[in-house]
């Protein structure tokens, strides 16, 4: 049987596990390393919350961790069930209790997750990203001699990018999209200030981009340990099919690449900033 992995916040019962008896001699954060440790050897770990016990309950700590893969989650419960897992004294572990009445919303992973489980199932070099565009929407630097002159109230900066993560060896690509805007600093506090948060918005942009490209694929794992992808494109206007129709969602926004064409001098210069942000790289980051 194969097992489906969303680039999304794993909520499904099958792959939480619930770890009781933990002693009350350790702190929650040493408990919490010695966890990761111990069940990262099973698979990938999207988090471990150590908690105390009730006050009822004798004193002591419980865990909750999560997996990516219901898979991994079953081997760990079977292999720690009753053994003396981060401690002397043999703990408690079971999966989630099953509440068929509840739906939790599936969640999208950020981009550092993203990358996390894309380097776990297909290595560093398994797959790359590409900037297709990264463009500034917003006319802030257009007003700043202006705003610094007579100031008009609140400005903001606006940044798309447009991408698509490759996984070469599966001949797969999948474009992402994303706007973002941010609020630039009171003008008092000059141009560095609103310089640093157009750097800001331009990570930032980057980076929902990326997530957004991840929305899209679903990692496939096998019976026999080897992986495949399933790419969902998804309806809605910021789930391009290619770079085509990523440029026409540019000119439907009102922002055609024509009107926006900057002279070489103007392009060496952005391309010497996005190097210095590390936008341009090709490779993973």
């Amino acid at each position: 049987m194969a097992e489906l992995i969303p680039f999304a916040v794993p909520t499904a019962s099958d792959k939480t596990l619930l770890v009781w008896d933990l002693n009350a001699g350790p702190t929650a954060e040493a408990l919490h390393r010695s966890l990761s440790t111990a069940l990262s050897r099973f698979g990938l770990l999207h988090s471990v919350r150590v908690l105390p016990n009730a006050a009822v309950a004798r004193p002591g700590f419980y865990a909750v961790v999560k997996f990516y893969s219901a898979r991994d989650a079953r081997r760990a419960q079977k292999a720690c069930d009753g053994r003396p897992l981060v401690q002397s004294a043999p703990v408690k572990v079971h999966l989630g209790s099953r509440h068929k009445a509840v739906r939790h919303q599936s969640l999208p992973l950020n981009s550092s997750r993203c990358q996390e489980l894309a380097n776990y199932y297909f290595g560093f070099n398994g797959w790359s990203k590409r900037i297709i565009k990264l463009q500034e929407l917003s006319d802030v630097e257009g007003r700043e001699a202006e705003a610094l002159a007579a100031p008009r109230g609140k400005q903001s900066v606006k940044f798309l990018c447009a991408l698509e993560v490759v996984l070469p060896s599966y001949a797969c690509t999948s474009p992402g999209v994303a706007v973002v805007e941010e609020p630039a600093e009171e003008l008092e506090q000059g141009l560095t200030a609103l310089i640093a948060r157009r750097k800001m918005a331009q990570k930032l942009a980057v980076q929902k981009a990326l997530s957004n490209a991840f929305q899209k694929l679903c990692i496939v794992v096998l019976e026999s340990g080897k992986i495949a992808v399933e790419y969902r494109p998804r309806e809605g206007a910021g789930d391009a099919g290619g770079e085509a129709e990523l440029q026409d969602l540019i000119q439907v926004s009102c922002f055609a690449w024509e009107q926006h064409s900057q002279g070489e001098e103007d392009f060496r210069d952005f391309n010497a900033e996005e190097e210095e942000l590390g936008l341009l790289e090709r490779d993973q980051p």
